[in-house]
């Protein structure tokens, strides 16, 4: 899976580029269930982080967070997205 990054109102700095591959290294683990990512990003006054994910078997999840601090809606986001990846995880295994 290769997540797709894109920024709107703003130019994404490197050092904001390298905050989100080492957060997303939280749901490395969920590589192989997931088919791809695209996270969005807008900057109007505060950051709006929006994250489509699309599992392997079909399903998929959308989420979003925002803050007036990068980091924090980064992380905001990323606490949701690992909550949400390990529930459909759970729910696939049930199902075996």
């Amino acid at each position: 899976m290769i997540p797709s990054i894109t920024a709107t109102g703003f130019a994404l700095e490197q050092e904001q580029q390298e905050l989100i591959e080492k957060k997303l290294k939280r749901i490395k683990y969920a590589e192989e269930w997931l088919v791809d990512l695209t996270l969005r990003i807008k900057l109007d006054k505060k950051f709006t982080f929006e994250c489509t994910l699309n599992f392997r078997w079909g399903a998929s999840a959308h989420i979003e967070s925002d803050d007036y601090d990068f980091a924090a809606g980064l992380n905001k986001l990323l606490d949701v997205l690992d909550q949400k990846v390990k529930k459909e995880k759970d729910k696939m295994q049930e199902k075996k």
